[in-house]
């Protein structure tokens, strides 16, 4: 895998297809479905099958997000060095701990806790290419 590639289309997604007027949406609005996308791009992650609690990295627009959740627990998300060139994921941490995948799980935002994204304007091409880091698949490859 490439996952800086995905992090490049994301953030060229976000954008250049949305924008904050009326007609700022790209396409067919679907029942939400795209601006809940975008919300969860911002953030630097996003689902993309109902066959998995698996949330598949982007790259977040913003310093810093904090998640209050219904069982009151909170998930911060801090890219500090994020900026219109800082577009690529460098490194980054899940409450304090290297993490080295493409993925967040649902299960593990529920408990809360801190992600920290290391932005950088090149990217990093040794970080989530393991076959380990990979999210799931439908189709296995």
């Amino acid at each position: 895998g490439q996952p800086w590639k995905t992090q490049y289309w994301v953030r060229e997604t976000m954008n250049k297809l949305y924008k904050a007027t009326p007609d700022g949406y790209c396409g067919d609005e679907d029942n939400g479905q795209t601006s809940a996308w975008y919300l969860f791009s911002a953030m630097g992650f996003y689902p993309v099958t109902p066959a998995s609690d698996q949330y598949v990295l982007g790259a977040p627009l913003f310093k810093k997000i904090t998640l209050n959740l219904e069982n009151g627990k909170k998930v911060v998300i801090n890219a500090a060095s994020n900026s219109a060139e800082n577009k690529y994921i460098s490194t980054m941490s899940v409450s304090g701990k290297a993490y080295g995948k493409n993925w967040l799980s649902h299960s593990a935002l529920l408990q809360g806790g801190n992600i920290s994204f290391g932005m950088s304007a090149q990217p990093n091409k040794n970080r989530g290419v393991l076959k380990e880091d990979m999210p799931f698949s439908v189709s296995g490859n």
